[in-house]
């Protein structure tokens, strides 16, 4: 660098990273609220089922991902010092990780009816969302290898073809549902099954798209020549970066996890409303999450030099961005939420009105949420550019479940708060791992210039 960068010029660098990043994980979120939407057009049983369904299938993939999210500050550093041959050998055994946890957990997904009705789910429910995961989950292999595969691209700044391949099976996704679900074009009506193949299809060809691209636009890597090669030092350095991510992940989704499964206690309108505010409030974090690759990206670029200066200022552009993000979504959410949520509802159902009440509630609840989601995504994914994740795994144990889930369950039920109080304890957990995630960043950015 022949100088230090301004501010606007650290946004404009941030934003020219993060705004494909940004729009991938809107598409990557789409395919999602895609099933949702047109399940709940459906009927309201089936986007209780998928709400329910999902939510594991995406418990168990925010923890796969770990280790393919590891890929990403180890390629940024060794991107900035040239280093090709160990950006090879992160990125496959990157996806070896990612594989391997894949086939392991998929007797979790084939046999998941026994274990919702163990967590409380009634048999009906978890019958219907097991014969879902019992297709989707086999995409669980695709869509983990693509995350390995994305989180290279992104450190390597190849992000617009991470937002277009990601873009387009968000496309393909919605077209493969309205034809399976409803029945529509000739094809049979498979209602929630429907769905399930159609989330298989999509990542399926996603992993293809990624592969295709790579081989022809960054052949130096040969990231697929001998894959079967194993590389055994190289597996347990993104080993030790990438469990504690993985269990952070993990800790954070557990938690909207236990709180889909309080809500199902509540009924299943109550648990449709929370599903929509759920994907709400996901969509307006898919930014943060963007926001947060960045500042992953750009930090492990900065240790690669040696520049904390640059990493400190960079810090403070990305946490102004996430800021400004959070005030639009409590704006919108607060002054149009019966919009928001009606979306999501055919208001022929004789259910519409009360899941209509219940999520306008939650997205009440949803607004706050924000304030604090933002803030721990972005200082996690700072220290993570750092490599720092042991730490954080701890404090994120913590915060979502010491605290967390605890606070879910008495405001939501001893105290009868329902919904909006399983979403508020939602909130306290969140705002203590916010708190202790940017403490313990601005510790160790001390702690560097002292040294």
């Amino acid at each position: 660098m022949t100088g230090a960068m301004t501010l606007p010029q650290h946004l404009r660098a941030i934003l020219f990273l993060g705004v494909p990043l940004i729009g991938g994980h809107l598409a990557q979120f789409a395919i999602g609220l895609t099933d949702t939407v047109m399940l709940g057009w459906y009927s309201v049983e089936a986007l209780a089922a998928v709400t329910l369904a999902t939510t594991l299938f995406f418990v168990l993939f925010i923890m796969g991902a770990g280790f393919g999210w590891a890929v990403m500050p180890m390629v940024a550093q060794y991107h900035a010092k040239g280093d090709e041959v160990m950006i090879r050998r992160a990125t496959r055994m990157g996806v070896w990780l990612s594989l391997g946890f894949a086939v392991l957990v998929l007797p979790l997904l084939w046999f998941s009816g026994p274990l919702l009705q163990l967590l409380g789910q009634t048999e009906d429910l978890s019958i219907a969302a097991q014969s879902y995961l019992r297709i989707t989950g086999l995409g669980l292999i695709p869509a983990l290898s693509v995350m390995a595969l994305k989180s290279y691209l992104a450190a390597m700044e190849h992000t617009r073809i991470v937002f277009w391949i990601t873009a387009c099976a968000a496309v393909l996704n919605a077209l493969v549902n309205y034809a399976l679900i409803f029945g529509n074009w000739g094809a049979p009506e498979l209602g929630l099954r429907g769905a399930a193949v159609a989330s298989l299809v999509t990542n399926s060809l996603s992993l293809v798209g990624v592969m295709i691209y790579i081989n022809i636009v960054l052949p130096q890597h040969a990231l697929f020549a001998r894959f079967w090669r194993a590389d055994t030092e190289m597996l347990a350095r993104v080993f030790r970066l990438g469990w504690p991510i993985s269990l952070t992940n993990l800790a954070e989704v557990a938690l909207f996890a236990a709180s889909a499964v309080m809500m199902g206690w509540l009924g299943e309108v109550t648990l449709a409303a929370h599903g929509i505010a759920l994907q709400l409030a996901t969509a307006a974090f898919m930014v943060h999450l963007g926001l947060s690759n960045v500042a992953t990206v750009r930090a492990g670029n900065a240790v690669g030099r040696g520049d904390m200066a640059h990493l400190i200022r960079g810090a403070a552009a990305v946490a102004g961005l996430s800021i400004a993000t959070s005030l639009v979504t409590v704006t919108v959410f607060l002054t149009v939420p019966d919009l928001l949520v009606s979306a999501f509802i055919d208001p022929e159902d004789d259910r519409y009105g009360a899941i209509l009440s219940v999520g306008i509630s939650l997205l009440a609840m949803a607004a706050l949420f924000q304030l604090v989601d933002g803030a721990q995504v972005v200082a996690l994914g700072l220290l993570r550019g750092l490599q720092d994740t042991q730490v954080p795994m701890i404090m994120a144990g913590v915060a979502y479940w010491v605290i967390g889930v605890p606070a879910s369950y008495v405001l939501g039920f001893p105290m009868g708060l329902g919904g909006p109080g399983i979403w508020l304890g939602l909130v306290m957990g969140l705002a203590v791992a916010g708190l202790l995630m940017v403490t313990r960043f601005v510790l160790k950015m001390r702690a560097a210039d002292l040294g």
